[in-house]
């Protein structure tokens, strides 16, 4: 039985000029988590943390997803956690630098570390954080709360649960709407635990 090749590393990732978002980033921010992990969660892009430390979700919505993780009892050994866009797409205000939604075709010029790492991974569910996510995965556009109400899988079997980024969660206008959107996240990965099954 041949083996899959593994996930793409630092080093591939630091070295793509497939798009000009590397010229400024300063580095790039490859996937991490199992090899076999059951579950993978895909983001967007790192943000200015994770440019800095080229670690995702280590920021300030990475912290707010992995508490929600914890709280919807996914193990951090069950889950591999990437973004569709491994450089940091980004804006000056100040002397802070403001994340920039990335275009569609810096998406697109990602798109092969993404299919790689499904690759390499084979996760049983892959759950997508944000619009941006969703339709780097997919492949075409669609809502997340269109996505939420169908059963999507992929050509190669794994099934899609399309959620809000935690950054959404952070940047709600009051508490009540974090709270709704808080719980809508560990709900759906719950919902992404329980149809990874446990081996």
């Amino acid at each position: 039985m041949s083996s899959a090749p593994p996930p793409p590393s630092k080093k591939d990732i630091d070295a793509c000029r497939r798009c000009p978002l590397w010229e400024r980033a300063t580095q790039g921010v490859p996937g991490e988590g199992p090899r076999r992990a059951r579950i993978m969660l895909v983001g967007e892009q790192p943000g200015d943390e994770e440019d800095l430390q080229g670690k995702p979700f280590v920021g300030p919505a990475g912290r707010l997803l992995r508490r929600a993780m914890v709280d919807a009892g996914i193990e951090a050994e069950d889950a591999y956690v990437t973004n569709a866009v491994k450089h940091f797409s980004w804006e000056p205000r100040g002397k802070r630098r403001i994340h920039k939604t990335p275009a569609q075709r810096e998406i697109a010029a990602c798109h092969d570390w993404l299919e790689a790492e499904l690759a390499a991974v084979k996760p049983v569910v892959i759950v997508t954080l944000g619009a941006t996510a969703l339709g780097a995965v997919l492949g075409r556009k669609m809502t997340i709360s269109a996505a939420r109400g169908e059963a999507i899988s992929l050509p190669g079997g794994a099934c899609v649960i399309a959620t809000y980024h935690p950054s959404a969660v952070l940047r709600a206008p009051d508490e009540a709407a974090r709270d709704e959107l808080y719980r809508t996240l560990v709900a759906d990965l719950q919902r992404a635990d329980r149809a990874a099954g446990k081996e």
